[in-house]
């Protein structure tokens, strides 16, 4: 009897171990499955051009208004919107009736001083008739000059009609006749950042896309780089010329002109990497290291193919995780999925 006691007791305490042993498992095994499971990779080094690209206008290299220097009617405007003129070439005919005015004035000057010349030459009139003729017959002879100027209006440049503001018999009132603007080349003024002000020379090229033509890149380069920043923007102008001799190109439209400055050394990230803040616009990853991964706000770049250009915020010999971030918070110990 004793010995079925002890022998009875022995399976207990085998049975308590047991149980106890297993308890023990479980947990281990709870403990464990508690830890999410992600993806991880590795990031890459890759050279990645700079460039920048920033919005502009189109505007014609060489813009004239057409305007007399004083009020007359307008007897004749000899083009209309849309049309081509050459430099030189009579756009305007303004009313001359002051100009035949001015002629007759002219020539009974010129009778007057040919009568005074000969007086003088003879001794019958004094230096100072003499000077005061020549003097009047001068003053009208400008005056016939700058009103030639202002009877006939010719093209400055050549260039296209862009603007006509007045029909024939009307008087001018302030407003330009004709706005004359040369199309070939044409420009646009784009805010380049102070950190690339060394950058940024004469002759550079630009690459030019326009919503009109999606499909195309134009082709352009720097021609004037001014030499102030503005101390509000910290930005400096600069001007880029487009050979346009199809003049396909045309003042006022949209223009997207992009600069590529020279390659750099950057960290790559998988874009399924990349976690977005909620109710902001900050981005960031978690950094896989021992077992643990580090919540990392980043500044992203380019977007290449796949991946993503990363600024700062990941250093280059990273693994970042790829998938299972649902479950994760900074320091989070994890079991990378295999």
């Amino acid at each position: 009897m004793k010995r079925n006691t002890i022998t009875l007791v022995a399976l207990m305490m085998l049975a308590a171990f047991s149980a106890c042993n297993s308890t023990d498992k479980d947990a281990q095994k709870t403990q464990t499955d508690d830890r999410p499971e992600v993806k991880i990779a590795d990031v890459e080094l890759q050279m990645v051009p700079q460039t920048e690209t920033y919005t502009a206008t189109i505007e014609s290299d060489v813009k004239n208004n057409i305007a007399p220097n004083t009020p007359y009617r307008i007897e004749k405007i000899y083009v209309e919107v849309g049309d081509q003129v050459r430099k030189g070439q009579v756009l305007v005919q303004l009313d001359a009736s002051n100009l035949k005015q001015l002629e007759l004035q002219i020539e009974n000057q010129k009778v007057e001083f040919n009568r005074t010349s000969q007086l003088y030459s003879v001794g019958g009139a004094s230096k100072a008739e003499y000077d005061n003729a020549k003097m009047q017959l001068d003053i009208l002879s400008t005056q016939y000059r700058q009103l030639i100027q202002n009877t006939q209006l010719l093209a400055p440049v050549s260039g296209v009609v862009t603007a006509r503001n007045y029909d024939n018999g009307d008087m001018y009132s302030g407003q330009p006749i004709l706005t004359i603007e040369q199309l070939n080349p044409v420009k646009l003024l784009i805010n380049v950042s102070e950190i690339y002000y060394k950058d940024v020379v004469e002759g550079m090229p630009v690459e030019i896309e326009l919503d009109a033509y999606p499909d195309e890149v134009f082709g352009g380069k720097v021609s004037i780089v001014y030499p102030t920043v503005d101390q509000t923007t910290h930005t400096f102008p600069v001007e880029v010329t487009v050979p346009n001799s199809n003049q396909r190109v045309r003042p006022g439209m949209f223009a997207r002109a992009t600069i590529n400055f020279e390659e750099i050394e950057r960290v790559m990230i998988p874009d399924m990497a990349i976690v977005k803040q909620v109710g902001a616009g900050d981005r960031y990853v978690y950094i896989y290291k021992d077992g643990k991964v580090t919540y990392s706000k980043i500044e992203l770049g380019k977007h290449m193919g796949d991946r993503y250009e990363v600024k700062s915020g990941v250093e280059p010999n990273a693994q970042v995780v790829v998938a299972g971030m649902s479950r994760l918070s900074n320091g989070k110990e994890v079991i990378v999925a295999k």
